[in-house]
């Protein structure tokens, strides 16, 4: 296995045309079916990579910015943006093309955590990044500060940990009504 490997190296990127059969009742391309495309596209760039079975840890956040319509071409593009030991964060990209106008659309863009596993499924190390430029350092920084956030609202919001007044004042302006039982 090699100790490091540049994101050129496992990039990958697939086309495909949007039929009738992909979309919701609104008549756009079902957002699951992208959803499904990317954890594809996520799993053979984190398995290139690795050279191992890779498994989807988590998603980050996923805005869907631009309707996919029928009969539009979808390209998506995924690169690795960080390593850990055993887990990888795999940037994705959609685009969609209008094939008669050429015009393009950034739809979507996120970020999925994928663990490299060995042949009896136990998390196995992974090759580092080689950072080639500032967009990579910007990407795997990023990705670090994504890991620390995530780390802080898991522990945050336990029950164990929770305390109801440093949170109470964050609804003042929402759409709830609070009606506590004063037991």
């Amino acid at each position: 296995m090699d100790k490091f490997k540049t994101a050129k190296q496992s990039r990958v990127s697939i086309t495909e045309l949007m039929l009738p059969s992909h979309s919701n009742f609104g008549g756009k391309v079902h957002g699951g079916h992208i959803l499904n495309l990317m954890d594809q596209i996520a799993f053979a760039c984190a398995s290139k990579h690795s050279r191992k079975y890779c498994v989807t840890a988590s998603v980050n956040k996923v805005d869907f910015l631009n309707p996919i319509e029928v009969g539009e071409l979808i390209t998506l593009k995924a690169s690795v943006n960080y390593t850990g030991r055993t887990s990888m964060v795999i940037g994705v990209r959609v685009e969609s093309e209008n094939v008669t106008t050429g015009k393009k659309k950034h739809c979507n863009s996120s970020y999925f955590t994928m663990v490299a596993k060995d042949a009896d499924g136990r998390s196995t190390p992974v090759p580092g990044l080689i950072i080639e430029d500032e967009q990579g350092v910007r990407r795997f920084c990023r990705s670090i500060q994504r890991k620390k956030q995530a780390m802080s609202r898991s522990s945050q919001f336990e029950s164990s940990q929770f305390k109801i007044n440093d949170h109470l004042k964050d609804l003042d302006n929402e759409n709830v009504k609070i009606n506590l039982d004063p037991a």
